[in-house]
C-alpha cells in the first residue's frame, strides 16, 4: 500500500474541517430555539435545596440568639416606656348625661318612642353647632378656638337610648370636668329653643377623674419590645439566609452531596508560634571584628 502524498492528505484534512464545521453549523440551525441542559442529578438537587428554607435550621438559629431577642424585648420596652412616661401628657375623662325628652312630654305610643330615638340622633348634630360650642367657650372663659374644644367632646348615645352622654377628654380633669357641665346646660337650653318645648333634664353631673384614660403604659411598653423584638429577628434571618458558608460535614452533605472521609483538626497553638529569626551574616562579622579590636 503506497504512502499518500503530503499534499494530498493536507487536501483532505482541510476538507474533513470543512465537512466538520458545516456539520457543527447545521446542527447548530437544526437547534435553534431548543435549551439543552447539561445539568447533572447532583446540581439539579443542589439548586433545589439552595431554592428551598430550612425552617428547623432557621427556628434553631433563632433559638440559638435567644439572648439577642430578649434583650432587644427588654430594651424596646424600656425605651418607649420611659418616652411615654417623660413626654406624653396624661388624659382625663368626665362624662355627664342628659334626657331629651322634658318634663311636660308624654310618651303614650310606641310611635312617641320612636320618635324620641332619633330625637336623640339630631340632638347629636346639635350638640357640636358653633353656636353651642362657642357659648361653652365664652361661659368658662378659656383660651381655646372651636376646633379644639370639638376635638375634646364626644357624644354618643348608649345602646340606642334617649339619654345623650357628653365625654370631654382633656389633660386637666377638674376642666375635664366644668366643660362636661357646662356643655350639658347650653345643650339642654338649646334644644328647648330649637323644639320649643321645655329643656331636657339631667340625668348625671360629671365629676373630676383621678385615674387617666391614656397613655396606657403597660400597652406601650409591650407594643415597644414587640417591635424591637421582631426587628432584631429580621436581622437575624436576614443573616441566616445570606449565609453560604459550609460550617461543618453536614453542611457539606446537605449543599454539596458528599460524604466526609475524615476531619483534620487545626492546631491554633502551632498557627500562632513565631519562628526565631537567625542573625545575618553582617551581624556575625561585626561581633567578629569587634572581638579582633579587642
Amino acid at each position: 500500500m503506497s504512502a499518500m502524498p503530503k499534499h494530498q492528505a493536507s487536501q483532505y484534512t482541510a476538507q474533513g474541517a470543512a465537512a466538520q464545521g458545516t456539520a457543527a453549523q447545521n446542527a447548530a440551525q437544526t437547534n435553534t430555539g431548543n435549551v439543552i441542559n447539561f445539568t447533572s442529578p447532583n446540581q439539579a438537587r443542589q439548586m433545589e435545596r439552595e431554592d428551598t428554607i430550612d425552617l428547623l435550621a432557621l427556628g434553631s438559629e433563632l433559638l440559638a440568639r435567644w439572648y439577642l431577642l430578649l434583650a432587644a424585648f427588654i430594651i424596646g420596652a424600656a425605651a418607649l416606656g420611659a418616652y411615654t412616661m417623660l413626654f406624653i401628657t396624661p388624659q382625663y375623662q368626665s362624662t355627664s348625661k342628659i334626657y331629651i325628652y322634658s318634663k311636660t312630654t308624654s310618651i303614650t305610643s310606641l310611635t312617641d318612642l320612636q320618635i324620641g330615638t332619633q330625637l336623640t340622633s339630631d340632638f347629636q348634630i346639635i350638640a357640636k353647632t358653633r353656636e353651642v360650642v362657642e357659648e361653652v367657650i365664652n361661659q368658662l372663659n378659656v383660651d381655646m378656638s372651636y376646633e379644639t374644644m370639638v376635638k375634646k367632646i364626644t357624644i354618643s348615645n348608649p345602646d340606642s337610648s334617649r339619654i345623650l352622654s357628653i365625654v370631654v377628654t382633656d389633660t386637666i380633669p377638674e376642666r375635664a370636668r366644668d366643660i362636661s357641665n357646662t356643655m350639658a346646660e347650653v345643650l339642654r337650653s338649646r334644644i328647648g329653643e330649637v323644639t320649643n318645648t321645655d329643656e331636657p333634664s339631667i340625668v348625671e353631673k360629671a365629676v373630676a377623674s383621678n385615674s387617666k384614660v391614656s397613655p396606657s403604659y403597660a400597652k406601650n411598653c409591650l407594643l415597644g419590645g414587640l417591635v424591637l423584638f421582631v426587628i432584631v429577628a429580621a436581622i437575624i434571618i436576614i443573616r441566616y439566609l445570606m449565609d453560604d458558608t459550609i460550617k461543618d460535614e453536614d453542611d457539606i452533605k446537605k449543599y454539596l452531596d458528599l460524604n466526609t472521609l475524615a476531619m483534620i483538626p487545626v492546631n491554633t497553638n502551632e498557627a500562632q508560634m513565631v519562628t526565631p529569626v537567625k542573625k545575618s551574616g553582617s551581624q556575625k562579622s561585626s561581633k567578629s571584628k569587634k572581638s579582633k579590636k579587642k
